[in-house]
């Protein structure tokens, strides 16, 4: 499994260098519009670094991230490979979803990408991606997947942005698109406003099928959808005029995604919980938010 590994690893540095890379490219040719002004924005890149309870190398990663640029007001694409021991919580939340023998060896290995985007158009939808590999000594698979979160919904780049996931999907699979959409539905619904934080998308995790490179290859085309999915919607709203009234429509709905990450989400939970950087953990957060 070690080349396994290594193969996974490799290829989410690889897909986090193509997306800095598009965004910094968006950044450059956003001359129009009240923001054009701005310097454009450039990702701070910071190497993470995770130990173990005693003090030894437990991994890391890169975090990077742009703040106050003239398309993006917050973007973070972090990745990390992180590995070690479990503690009791995430042996009991593992335990819990299935993972067979983590109880009685709770060594782990993690490598993935997550990426959050927080435009300054209101008009312009957050989005969110991550996908990730896990390895335990009984087990491994896959998850992740993207959903589009706009403050002012638009039905044409809704069907834009599923199209492109659907796409990745159906070669692999043709019943993956409607249960992993499902699967987002449900998983990205925040109980206590009982609604769903944005227009959906993908979410999948627990994927083994017995063959490691399918799995693989198909979590690679996630990754790579990513990108046809969300550039064609930014390049439509960018440059939407709007007023006080559409920023603080986003100001609310950030309150929204931050409810939903630090209340639910699964990937928030297993970072801290594992002594991760605290940073790099809760980039998804938006810059500024509002509560009514």
């Amino acid at each position: 499994m070690q080349d396994q590994k290594a193969l996974a690893s490799q290829w989410f540095r690889e897909l986090r260098d193509q997306i800095v890379s598009a965004f910094e490219a968006l950044e450059d040719t956003q001359v129009t519009g009240p923001t054009a002004a701005l310097d454009a924005g450039r990702f701070d890149v910071k190497q993470t670094k995770r130990a173990s309870d005693d003090g030894t190398d437990a991994g890391g990663g890169l975090m990077s991230v742009m703040r106050g640029g003239r398309v993006f007001e917050k973007v973070g694409v972090n990745i990390s490979t992180v590995y070690g021991t479990l503690g009791k919580q995430a042996q009991q939340a593992m335990a819990a979803r299935g993972v067979a023998g983590i109880e009685g060896d709770p060594r782990f290995w993690a490598s993935g990408i997550s990426l959050v985007a927080h435009m300054q158009n209101p008009h312009a939808p957050a989005v969110h991606m991550n996908t990730r590999m896990f390895w335990t000594p009984n087990a491994w698979w896959f998850g992740g997947g993207a959903d589009l979160n706009p403050c002012i919904e638009y039905d044409k780049d809704t069907a834009h942005f599923h199209a492109q996931l659907q796409s990745a999907c159906e070669p692999h699979d043709i019943s993956y698109y409607d249960k992993f959409k499902a699967w987002a539905d449900e998983y990205f619904f925040v109980p206590h406003r009982g609604r769903a934080r944005g227009v959906g998308g993908i979410f999948f995790d627990d994927l083994n099928t017995g063959d490691w490179a399918k799995d693989f290859a198909f979590t690679k085309d996630v990754g790579l959808a990513f990108l046809p999915a969300f550039l064609p919607v930014t390049e439509a709203r960018r440059n939407t005029p709007w007023t006080e009234d559409d920023k603080d429509k986003q100001l609310i709905h950030r309150g929204l995604y931050a409810e939903y990450n630090l209340v639910y989400d699964r990937g928030t939970k297993f970072g801290l919980t594992t002594g991760h950087d605290a940073d790099a953990v809760l980039m998804s957060l938006p810059p500024l938010a509002k509560w009514v």
